[in-house]
C-alpha cells in the first residue's frame, strides 16, 4: 500500500508543477496581448503606469516586448505537451530560466515589482518542476 501511496502523492505534486508552468505561460500570454494589442488603452496604461503620450510614442517598443513575452509563454506550452516528457521537464526548465533572467532584468532596469509578479511565480515553477 505504500507504493501506491508514494506513486498518487508522486502525480499530486507532478499535477500542481504542470499547473504553476501553466500559470506562468497564461500570465505571458496575457502580457503579450497587452503589450501588443492592448499598449495604449487605458486599463493597461494604468497596469505599466505610463502616460498617454508616453504609450503612443512606445507602442512599437512595447509590441516587441510583448512579442518576446509571448515567445516564453509558446515555449512554456511546448514544454508542457511535448510528447517525451523528460524533454518537455528540459524545455519547461529552459523556459522558466529565461522567465526568471527576464525577471531579474526588468526589475533591475525597470520595476522591482517584476521580480515578484513575474519572477516569483516562475521561481516556484522551476523549483516544482526540479524538486518534486
Amino acid at each position: 500500500m505504500l507504493g501506491v501511496h508514494y506513486i498518487l502523492e508522486s502525480r499530486v505534486f507532478l499535477l500542481i508543477g504542470t499547473i504553476f508552468v501553466a500559470i506562468v505561460a497564461v500570465e505571458h500570454f496575457y502580457i503579450m496581448i497587452m503589450e501588443m494589442f492592448m499598449w495604449t488603452r487605458p486599463r493597461t496604461m494604468k497596469t505599466f503606469g505610463t502616460t498617454p503620450d508616453f504609450a503612443n510614442s512606445t507602442k512599437a517598443l512595447a509590441a516587441n516586448q510583448g512579442l518576446y513575452n509571448g515567445f516564453l509563454a509558446a515555449g512554456l506550452i511546448w514544454g508542457l505537451l511535448y510528447p517525451d516528457s523528460s524533454v518537455g521537464l528540459h524545455i519547461q526548465i529552459f523556459f522558466l530560466a529565461c522567465v526568471i533572467f527576464a525577471a531579474l532584468y526588468g526589475g533591475a532596469t525597470s520595476s522591482r515589482s517584476i521580480i515578484i509578479k513575474q519572477g516569483l511565480p516562475a521561481i516556484i515553477a522551476l523549483l516544482l518542476v526540479l524538486f518534486l
